[in-house]
């Protein structure tokens, strides 16, 4: 069966034309007009990615994407004419997974709706565990737990995490993290890997200021540990 997207937007021509491009696609599309029937939507069909627009009347697309995240970890793309690198960066802290700023092209827009479910369906190759400390990250059934406890995390967090974890010791930068997420090298912007690492660190770390699993190279990426992996 066709993956199932909700394209969610209060501007009709928009919602019409990112409809028609993906179902030429070959997607099966239903579409909200607002943020409420967004998330009723949601609930009842169960959509495999959201394009969610930021600028919904009544409820918005951040407390969307809220909502969203405290019941699923659908994927995300966020949809809007905000520029503000800030706003971006607070749809990424709430677990969107990519992010397309208007006016956009809707072919753009299907490749990445095609890119981000790759990224969901392919997931990791790798099989196997890696240990490091009370971290444990179950490559191929894409989990993760410390101490005993599973950690919850976002497909992209998860993406992040095990790119670095299986390369321990050696510093990724943000473009070849990015390369990881989108699977081409994309033209994203360095500070969006900050956040997910930041969403990241906060859900694995005993203390995200002192992070030990997941470090900071400055000026060149990120790394994970190398003491103690097994």
């Amino acid at each position: 069966m066709n993956e199932l997207v909700l394209v969610v937007d209060d501007e009709p021509k928009i919602a019409k034309l990112a409809q028609d491009y993906l179902e030429r696609g070959g997607f099966r599309v239903v579409t909200a007009a607002d943020g409420t029937t967004a998330l009723a939507v949601a609930r009842r069909d169960r959509p495999d990615l959201i394009v969610l627009d930021l600028n919904l009347p009544g409820l918005d697309g951040l407390d969307v994407a809220r909502g969203l995240r405290r019941e699923s970890e659908v994927p995300i793309i966020m949809l809007t004419a905000r520029v503000d690198e800030a706003d971006r960066l607070i749809g990424l802290e709430l677990g969107a997974d990519d992010y397309i700023t208007k006016p956009f092209s809707p072919r753009e827009l299907v490749a990445r709706v095609r890119a981000v479910l790759r990224r969901v369906h392919g997931g990791v190759r790798q099989t196997g565990l890696i240990r490091v400390g009370d971290l444990e990250i179950d490559l191929n059934g894409h989990r993760v737990s410390r101490a005993g406890q599973p950690v919850r995390l976002t497909r992209t967090e998860f993406t992040l995490l095990a790119a670095l974890a299986q390369n321990p010791g050696q510093t990724l930068t943000r473009e070849q993290l990015l390369d990881r997420l989108h699977g081409v090298v994309y033209d994203g912007f360095d500070r969006s890997i900050d956040s997910h690492i930041k969403n990241l660190r906060r859900k694995l770390e005993p203390d995200p200021l002192n992070p030990t699993y997941v470090l900071t190279v400055y000026g060149v990426g990120y790394k994970f540990t190398d003491e103690g992996t097994a």
